[in-house]
């Protein structure tokens, strides 16, 4: 078994799965049912991509290990997910803001991972790329009316990108497993799209009518493991049912 292989999948996989949960909170409480209804579809489609690379994970393990298992009793410090995706739905421009600065990041890395010569992980990355790209769309299109609307909206989404920003800066961290995975061919040098992140990302912006935060220090630590405030109370949620009744077949 490759620990780093499967520490790379981590770092990919908590990602999807911490901000599929995110959105999956907020079922039944968007500010409309054409919206409520989307953003729960993207929980499933990445709560779907979760599933994939946590199937190819249990694979690698072996032993007793599961997709149930990996996602629902790891420890707090054994996810490996960023700060970004753990933070809490405040309102609905913080939940947008925190969508479309993943997105940007996430579209650039399967859109880099399909040509992994790990064939499994370059399937799963083939067809999120497809779902992803309307999660990109989706977000970008709210930020755009968000920051060009009201008065309101404009400065509640520039607060939220204001908070935000923070912790972008750790998309493009490496860890150990992370710079193995990129000289064997199969992981993706996220360093190399941090560039075209931020112009991206600015891009909109300005075309929203919002100002691009200018920050000097970033907050990081999720990829090793050290989260927010934040993580514990969402794991706590997320895994109650594994954790109550342990080893229980639906």
């Amino acid at each position: 078994m490759n620990n780093n292989l499967v520490q790379y999948i981590y770092g990919i996989a908590d990602n999807a799965l911490i901000l599929g949960q995110r959105l999956g909170e907020l079922c039944g409480h968007g500010p409309s049912l054409e919206t409520d209804i989307a953003m729960t579809n993207m929980s499933l489609d990445l709560l779907g991509q979760t599933r994939s690379y946590y199937q190819y994970a249990a694979q690698l393990l072996g032993e007793n290990a599961t997709e149930d298992t990996i996602a629902f009793l790891r420890r707090e410090r054994e996810y490996k997910n960023v700060l970004l995706v753990e933070q809490p739905n405040t309102d609905f421009a913080y939940s947008i803001a925190r969508q479309f600065l993943f997105d940007i990041f996430h579209l650039s890395l399967l859109e880099g991972l399909k040509n992994s010569e790990d064939e499994t992980l370059a399937a799963i990355a083939e067809k999120g790329i497809k779902e992803v790209s309307y999660h990109t769309r989706f977000s970008s299109d709210w930020i755009r009316r968000l920051g060009d609307g009201t008065t309101e909206s404009h400065d509640r989404i520039q607060a939220a990108i204001d908070d935000l920003w923070v912790y972008t800066d750790e998309l493009f961290h490496q860890t150990d497993a992370d710079k193995v995975m990129v000289t064997e061919n199969i992981g993706v040098d996220t360093t190399k799209l941090k560039e075209a992140y931020y112009k991206k990302v600015s891009a909109v912006l300005e075309e929203s009518t919002l100002n691009t935060p200018v920050m000097e220090y970033f907050q990081k630590g999720g990829k090793q493991g050290i989260h927010s405030e934040h993580m514990g109370y969402l794991l706590a949620d997320m895994q109650y049912m594994q954790r109550a009744y342990p080893n229980m077949n639906w």
